[in-house]
């Protein structure tokens, strides 16, 4: 063994004479299994009991007495957290100054022992680091931060199981250098917690790097020493790290979103704390295992408990009792089902079951309206869906309501543009539940998961530029801030849900949102155009939430985006956005232009 292999601040507290095997106290140290500029572990034998272990220890020595005194409290109580994913602490001591803690390594070898330049594949990669995170996120809870995850610091069984060493283990900069401690203080005044939740957005960064490492086959920003590589990022660095595109193994596109968002330049984009992470990762490795399930696996359970979406205010209770009207009143019915989106879903899903087609409808594809629901099914059939849809606003607190009524409302407003610009000849129910239905995926999203939306939507949100006169840094869009926080897109939810009902592939495909990044040059079908008209009228009604100016110049771009297939101009869709605002200013001797 090179005995520069050992460095000269331990080989001097652990052996005076060079020896072919170095010792650390009554520790054989065999051999250095990885450092950083926090902390070093190395493979000894415990010769008293004749065990394997890694010994992990800070890069330097505590200043003085008090930090000594402060970094035994901290790994003391670290070591009596008690998590399957945390590696227990089988010693923990001082060798001339040099403090340390002790890890019995069994079956597993560090992870840096083996990742190899070709990488490892995005499930075996999300499969432990969800359990390294579940790990962090019970320290943090306790008040416990790593403060330097690093690869030579994860033990990995080959069977997949992760145990992370070195917690509390590392000193910070002031700890080593001035002396002053604070992690062993029971006192949590604002200046303490603010320093723990920093360290436990570190960890969390950290973790990020070294997944970022373990999918690519090499270090982040070419930095072994992840602590430094993290310090290269903003706001202390100027660094932007993420995944690069070529590598060894394919990384799927919502793996690729997650974990470049955990490494993200802005820090406002990164993940807070290890459970947002862990949602993402588990929500991926779900959609990604389901062969033919996909997305729906996040909905399953729920849908089952709590239905898809709660019933307006009032809606329900007006549609039970016009069910006990006379037949011919089925268009006024159908009118007061639809101004219910919970309703309308509930009527679609229930005529376009196997079971009511195959005996009713065979042949005929899928029922679009309504109306034909209603005759279909009969006012027994309004009267079960009224009733079995759950009260406004469902399982969702009374803060949690609004985003949801408000996502109804935008939904609602799509429907009736869409059913304004739709070009002559197409049922204006068809054309409005096919708008509804394009907006699926994103009323799920805010029923289901009310948090994960609302942190959707932060990340889309812009920031000021740090730099004065510069443009704002633009937000995420909602299809990648999706795949970072669920770990699958919104669209594919909405696509799931509307499979599982039994719509066929004509409808799938028209539930699909024409891509922002695709011009549209033709409708070559029927489904086609209306696919067409429902994409335009979400677009215009997500550019309504912009200011005066940037209104007008986004309703500009969507006109000319589908002038030639819907033959719609700039005044078109803001007459379809507004047509009471429009109506008025029309003279009182001018019939109001028709725009359907």
């Amino acid at each position: 063994m090179d005995p520069q292999a050992v460095p000269d601040d331990v080989a001097a507290a652990s052996s005076a004479s060079a020896q072919a095997v170095r010792h650390f106290g009554r520790f054989q140290l065999l051999q250095l299994l990885g450092k950083s500029q926090r902390t070093m572990a190395w493979h000894a034998m415990d010769p008293r009991v004749d065990q394997d272990l890694v010994l992990v220890m800070p890069r330097h020595q505590p200043a003085s007495a008090s930090a000594l005194r402060d970094w035994t409290s901290a790994v003391r109580k670290a070591a009596r957290l008690n998590h399957p994913n945390l590696a227990a602490v089988v010693e923990s001591g001082v060798v001339d100054g040099w403090p340390f803690a002790a890890y019995d390594p069994r079956d597993a070898a560090t992870l840096s022992e083996r990742l190899t330049p070709k990488g490892q594949s995005g499930t075996e990669v999300a499969a432990w680091a969800v359990q390294g995170l579940e790990g962090l996120a019970f320290a943090h809870d306790a008040g416990v931060a790593h403060h330097d995850v690093q690869p030579f610091l994860v033990l990995l069984t080959d069977s997949g199981q992760l145990r992370l060493m070195g917690t509390e283990v590392a000193l910070d900069d002031e700890q080593a250098t001035q002396g002053k401690g604070g992690r062993g203080d029971t006192a949590l005044d604002a200046q303490s917690l603010a320093a723990q939740r920093r360290a436990a957005e570190r960890d969390v960064l950290c973790f990020g790097l070294l997944m970022h490492q373990a999918l690519s086959g090499t270090p982040p920003l070419d930095e072994p020493d992840l602590g430094r590589a993290a310090d290269s990022l903003p706001p202390i660095g100027r660094d932007i790290c993420r995944l690069p595109w070529t590598t060894a193994q394919p990384i799927a596109d919502p793996l690729r979103a997650i974990v470049n968002r955990a490494t993200d330049r802005q820090e406002r984009q990164r993940y807070r704390n290890p459970r947002t992470l862990v949602r993402a990762l588990q929500g991926w490795l779900k959609t990604d295992a389901e062969s033919g399930g996909g997305p729906l696996a996040l909905l399953l359970d729920r849908l089952h408990s709590v239905g898809l979406l709660p019933a307006s205010p009032g809606i329900t209770e007006r549609a039970a009792r016009m069910a006990l009207m006379e037949r011919e009143r089925t268009n006024e019915l159908a009118e007061v089902v639809l101004e219910d989106l919970a309703m309308s879903f509930e009527m679609l899903r229930m005529v376009n079951t196997a079971q009511v087609r195959g005996a009713q409808v065979a042949g005929t594809g899928p029922v679009l309206t309504v109306r034909r629901a209603i005759a279909m099914l009969g006012l027994d059939g309004v009267r079960r869906a009224a009733l079995g849809l759950r009260r406004w606003p469902g399982p969702l607190s009374q803060a949690q309501a609004p985003a949801l009524k408000l996502a109804f409302q935008r939904a609602r407003r799509a429907g009736m543009v869409a059913r304004a610009i739709r070009p002559a000849g197409y049922d204006g129910e068809v054309v409005f539940l096919v708008t509804l239905l394009q907006n699926l995926g994103r009323l799920a999203v805010e029923y289901h998961f009310p948090e994960d939306a609302q942190q959707i939507r932060r990340l889309m949100l812009p920031a000021p530029s740090p730099r004065e006169g510069e443009p704002d840094e633009p937000g995420m869009t909602e299809a990648n801030a999706a795949l970072a926080v669920l770990g699958t897109d919104i669209e594919s939810l909405g696509v799931a849900v509307a499979r599982h009902w039994g719509l066929d592939a004509t409808v799938l495909h028209m539930v699909r949102r024409l891509s922002l990044d695709a011009p549209v040059r033709a409708a070559d079908t029927d489904d086609d155009l209306l696919r067409a008209v429902a994409s335009c009228a979400n677009e215009v009604v997500d550019a309504s939430t912009l200011p005066g100016a940037q209104l007008l110049a986004a309703l500009n771009r969507i006109a000319q985006r589908y002038a030639r297939v819907l033959s719609v101009g700039l005044k078109d869709l803001q007459v379809a956005l507004n047509p009471a605002k429009a109506a008025a200013s029309e003279p009182a001797d001018t019939p109001a232009r028709r725009t359907a």
